[in-house]
């Protein structure tokens, strides 16, 4: 009889495991599986997400809203719009390239880039599937109504973001948040994500340059604010990695000014800034092709190329150059230009 209780006992407990094994959380392969299959059965997205971005001296939130078509070329049409920039950014995929967009000057940037393929893209749904399918070393938790994974990322130009952690919803696989740390797992970008609307209706100018300039200006207060802004505010970088100002050149322009400022040190660069004329509202946008990567200063979308990175902010153009950064320390000075010169 006792032999018979063990026995009984024992096959009970093989039962119970085989039960709880089949009903209870999903393994790692399944959810990515799910995840996958949602990613490939979509036609399209719109996205409403917030980020926070704490890799410069201060912390900086702004919106972002994501359009994406699936088609025989992906299209894509991501918003960023933050309270101290004027009209704010679109970059912009469409059947003739990768633009960055920018409504308040009516002006245009075409990249010669394969964006968004070529890094990470926190607020891209098939950015972060991607980087947890290639990832083969990607941990794998879940909570009560999330799953969640932690990999590596894949910023080209930031090796200091190495580590992402991905949330998904449980019911729907649907991205809620995404939290990027530095190598000591500081969360230094944090994307939370608002809204996921699969399958969405789109217009046929959607994704039309033109369209999305002249619909964007409709609203001319970005316009009329730029307008009034007639002097060059001059920028300063806080993180000047070590070097310091030796000089500063004020040259007049035919419409403008521009400021050269030469730094020597550790780290010798040159910081050039012009005031940008705005385009007016009646007349057609300018298109201007841009050599170079993609990159988020967290206040700005400019291009880095080899030992240059330019960008525009509040419409002033920057132009920083130096044979002795790398572009790792580029952007690290450009993301540091936040407070105007006291003169």
């Amino acid at each position: 009889m006792g032999k018979n209780r063990r026995l009984f006992m024992l096959i009970t407990l093989c039962m119970l495991f085989i039960i709880a094994a089949g009903c209870g959380g999903k393994s790692q392969e399944n959810v990515v599986k799910k995840i996958e299959e949602k990613l490939k059965d979509m036609n399209g997205y719109k996205v409403e997400a917030e980020m926070t971005m704490k890799t410069g001296q201060e912390e900086r939130s702004y919106d972002i809203n994501v359009w994406f078509k699936k088609g025989q070329e992906d299209f894509y049409r991501v918003g960023l719009e933050n309270e101290e920039e004027e009209g704010g950014q679109v970059i912009l995929k469409n059947d003739e390239g990768v633009f960055v967009l920018t409504p308040a000057l009516n002006k245009s940037f075409k990249f010669q880039t394969d964006w968004p393929e070529s890094s990470s893209q926190p607020y891209l749904y098939q950015s972060l599937v991607n980087d947890v399918i290639t990832d083969k070393e990607a941990k794998f938790t879940d909570s009560e109504s999330h799953y969640i994974f932690l990999t590596k990322t894949n910023y080209q130009n930031n090796t200091n973001l190495p580590y992402q952690e991905v949330y998904f919803d449980k019911k729907t696989f649907a991205p809620t948040a995404v939290k990027i740390m530095d190598k000591d797992n500081n969360t230094l970008v944090e994307v939370t994500f608002n809204s996921f609307d699969v399958n969405p209706a789109f217009q046929n100018n959607d994704f039309n340059r033109e369209s999305i300039l002249k619909d964007t200006l409709a609203d001319t207060s970005a316009v009329t604010n730029m307008e009034q802004q007639e002097d060059l505010a001059v920028m300063f970088p806080l993180n000047t990695l070590g070097s310091e100002l030796i000089e500063k050149q004020e040259v007049s322009l035919e419409d403008g000014e521009r400021v050269i400022m030469t730094f020597k040190g550790d780290r010798n660069f040159t910081l050039i800034q012009e005031k940008t004329t705005v385009v007016p509202t009646s007349a057609e946008s300018t298109l201007e092709e841009v050599s170079g990567e993609v990159v988020n200063l967290g206040y700005s979308i400019g291009a880095v190329s080899n030992n240059t990175l330019e960008w525009n902010y509040n419409g002033t153009d920057f132009y920083l150059a130096s044979e002795d950064m790398t572009i790792e320390e580029l952007i690290e000075v450009a993301s540091s230009i936040q407070g105007q010169e006291i003169k």
